[in-house]
């Protein structure tokens, strides 16, 4: 599965720039982006920026999502929490990573095209998409040691806190909806820590717990 793109998007984008976790750098040189992306834009499926997939959303730089999946520190035996699966392929990383993935997407035909992606390569045996609002978790599936959020909150969707294990890790973008920063949060013997990463872009997380459709 592996090919020559996926190669140097690793050497040039992830490696380049300081990804050094090998699980995280070796999935996304497996794991075939293109199948992700809409027909018309497959060639630029490497490309070091996110591309549309439609109904106003975009697949992650590939870069943003080596970052966030690093920052997880996953090992292997977790269960994790994608909000906002898009196309899938940032669900296809978390679950090459994780032993258990539960990705929620609010809008119901992107929840199809996850799903189908995922089910054409082979890699949904331990991914479930659910269609919802990705603001409120999945508390019936929970607790998470890792929860990796695609979408930019207002503030940390509390939902999400509480289902976060300890110890465990959520990694979110937090601020407007033009601009914000990538957090790591960390809960541990029952303490919560943050650190900012960097400055970001996302779409806006549009639910209960993220910001309402009407807002501007």
């Amino acid at each position: 599965m592996t090919n020559a793109a996926a190669a140097e998007m690793v050497e040039r984008q992830l490696i380049a720039r300081g990804i050094r976790d090998p699980r995280v750098l070796q999935a996304m040189r497996e794991i075939p982006r293109e199948e992700f992306v809409a027909e018309d834009v497959r060639e630029e499926a490497y490309a070091d920026a996110p591309l549309p997939i439609g109904f106003g959303q975009t697949i992650t730089q590939p870069y943003m999502t080596a970052l966030m999946a690093e920052a997880l520190e996953l090992r292997g035996d977790e269960n994790v929490l994608d909000v906002g699966t898009g196309s899938g392929y940032h669900a296809a990383v978390l679950g090459a990573l994780a032993r258990r993935v539960i990705s929620v997407e609010r809008i119901p035909e992107l929840c199809a095209l996850a799903r189908s992606n995922l089910r054409r390569t082979g890699l949904d045996s331990n991914i479930t998409v659910l269609c919802g609002d990705g603001s409120l978790g999945v508390p019936e599936q929970a607790p998470f040691q890792g929860i990796s959020v695609a979408a930019a909150a207002p503030s940390v969707p509390r939902a999400l806190l509480d289902q976060l294990d300890d110890p465990g890790i959520l990694v979110i973008p937090v601020g407007g909806r033009a601009d914000q920063d990538l957090q790591v949060i960390r809960k541990k013997n029952g303490k919560i820590s943050t650190r900012v990463v960097l400055g970001c872009r996302f779409v806006p997380l549009i639910g209960r717990e993220g910001w309402q459709e009407i807002d501007e």
